[in-house]
């Protein structure tokens, strides 16, 4: 295991060294930086004070000289200045981190309790009209756009109905508490459940389906084994592999796929902060919040792997290794 643990964490190392190459590589090449923006909300500013300005930044460095500058001080634990939000970097992060674990755990836990028996069901009866209304219920989950969804929640439930705020995260001026926090998470939670449930669902009844006509399922059913054994103790546990990779997956790029939602509820997560530090050009932020969710998909396929281990005893972390 520890060698399976070691390579894995050189080959995290390597991608997270790519992947803000390229990052900054983009961010820096978008047209315009910080001091433009800085311009056009003080007209007054001389192009001395803009040349000065790019200089105190080291924007007037080539590109890579500021990555590897950039870079150097990421490794002694410096995370830069926020320029936009007039904060450390460090200081950022950490809040929204939070807030975005918060919503995305309920987020994974109800649409896996509804997809996994759903999917089961749907695999045992395969093709019936039941079956065929799941389906077509799936691929409309798939086909929404999260933010057309947003849009007609809010429409419903807080607009027409009056039973939940909009957006934000708390009531401005209220007591706060965790009950006043929870009414501002239904909607968004809501919205990433319908999203996620649809093709969670499917890939549950597909992995259902070809491990009921295995041999193994059919041994034990001959041997009297009763059908809810058959089904959840030898049926499931293989069939929970490929889900596992789907979830795994999801746990990570939902930190950066909550964008839309988070940018619709005005809910102050992972998602929204890179929105906002890209169009505010705040490359120091946006830099370190993709990476840091590039390090939840890491994260998430290195749980992927030793879920394997659990669910298949024919999986060891030395064949993982090699």
């Amino acid at each position: 295991m520890a060698r399976f643990l070691v390579n894995r964490l050189l080959q995290s190392l390597v991608v997270l060294l790519v992947v803000s190459f390229v990052v900054y590589m983009l961010i820096g090449l978008m047209p315009g930086d910080p001091i433009d923006l800085m311009i056009a909300a003080n007209p007054e500013l001389t192009p001395e004070d803009a040349a000065r300005l790019r200089a105190l930044y080291g924007l007037d460095q080539p590109l890579l000289d500021r990555y590897w500058n950039w870079l150097t001080a990421l490794l002694q634990g410096d995370l830069g200045y926020s320029r936009l939000f007039a904060q450390p970097v460090g200081e950022i992060l950490l809040p929204r981190l939070l807030n975005t674990l918060a919503l995305l755990a309920p987020v994974l836990v109800i649409s896996l309790a509804i997809a996994i028996p759903v999917g089961i069901y749907a695999a045992r009866h395969p093709y019936t009209k039941l079956d065929s209304l799941i389906n077509l219920m799936c691929f409309g989950g798939i086909s929404m756009p999260p933010f057309w969804l947003a849009l007609l929640l809010i429409m419903l439930f807080a607009v027409t109905l009056g039973w939940l705020p909009a957006g934000g995260m708390g009531t401005i001026g209220g007591a706060g508490g965790v009950w006043d926090s929870l009414k501002y998470m239904v909607l968004p939670v809501t919205t990433l459940v319908l999203l996620s449930i649809g093709h969670q669902t499917r890939y549950v009844r597909a992995a259902m389906l070809e491990a009921l006509r295995q041999d193994y399922v059919r041994t034990a059913r001959a041997k009297g084994v009763p059908e809810g054994g058959v089904v959840y103790r030898h049926a499931l546990r293989n069939a929970l592999i490929p889900v596992v990779t789907i979830v795994a997956l999801e746990f990570g790029t939902l930190f950066g796929g909550a964008l839309v939602t988070e940018t619709m509820f005005s809910y102050l997560g992972m998602g929204k902060l890179i929105y906002d530090s890209i169009l505010g050009n705040d490359f120091n932020v946006a830099l370190c919040a993709l990476l840091f969710v590039t390090i939840m998909v890491l994260l998430g396929n290195l749980l992927a792997d030793m879920a394997y281990v659990l669910l298949d005893p024919r999986v060891s972390f030395q064949a993982r290794a090699g």
